[in-house]
């Protein structure tokens, strides 16, 4: 349970970073923003590595899940917009899957 933990923050803080870009190159806001966004994304990529996983990419495709989940919860909260029906569903999809990479059972390819 404490990889989804990480996964969480890690997805904040991306979400944050460049939601933080997205602010100065498509709303006019200062390039100062820049300063805040490299910080959350660095703070992002310090997160992802505290999953427990023996392989990066195993990490970074479950991440992928609970990276959706939290883009719709952004959506949600900071910018203000309804999840549809269809946000919900794959949302669960997407958490199924990430589990399943996450937890699935391991065996060696020889």
């Amino acid at each position: 349970m404490l990889n989804y933990l990480w996964f969480f923050l890690a997805a904040l803080f991306e979400i944050a970073g460049c939601f933080a870009f997205y602010l100065w190159l498509r709303q006019g806001k200062s390039a100062l923003w820049v300063i805040p966004a490299l910080l959350s994304l660095t703070v992002f990529a310090l997160l992802l590595t505290r999953v427990e996983s023996a392989y990066a990419g195993r990490a970074y495709a479950a991440y992928g899940g609970i990276y959706i989940v939290a883009s719709i919860g952004w959506l949600a909260v900071v910018e203000r917009v309804r999840p549809l029906g269809s946000d919900w569903l794959g949302m669960a999809l997407c958490v199924i899957g990430a589990s399943v990479i996450l937890f699935g059972p391991r065996f060696s390819a020889a």
